[in-house]
């Protein structure tokens, strides 16, 4: 799946077509710059899949947990300032990475060699103020 996203009015869209595109997925790994719009896409899909909490980035905590619209856990990750892989270990990042919840990640490329083997890859690239979404499963 490609999307070429011109304003942030299409986010709604662009969040609906990727849960609908991956209906049966749970886990969606984020990779692109900072200020590309990683969080920014993470809160739309929360919002349509039933987040009422404000969805923000966990920079600090390297997870926030929020519930779905039926209760259940949804866990956001960034590992922005993860310098090793022992730091996502001292978490207990698989409890959360096959738990069989939402899980969301950012800065996923300091922890890239832990993810599962079934996700959801999505690359966010930016040009002249434009951005371009590619989302496909991952090998």
């Amino acid at each position: 799946m490609k999307v070429e996203i011109n304003t942030i009015e299409e986010l709604p869209a662009v969040a609906e077509r990727i849960l609908r595109e991956y209906p049966d997925e749970r886990f969606f790994a984020l990779f692109g710059s900072m200020g590309v719009g990683k969080t920014t896409l993470i809160k739309e899909i929360c919002s349509q899949i039933g987040v009422s909490q404000n969805v923000c980035s966990p920079t600090f905590a390297i997870v926030n947990e929020y519930s779905d619209g039926n209760g259940e856990p949804v866990y956001h990750f960034d590992f922005y300032r993860v310098d090793n892989l022992a730091e996502a270990y001292d978490i207990g990042y698989e409890e959360y990475f096959y738990s069989g919840n939402w899980c969301f990640t950012e800065w996923t490329e300091k922890i890239e060699p832990l993810l599962p083997d079934h996700h959801v890859r999505i690359d966010i690239t930016e040009h002249d103020g434009h951005r371009t979404l590619v989302a496909k499963m991952s090998d």
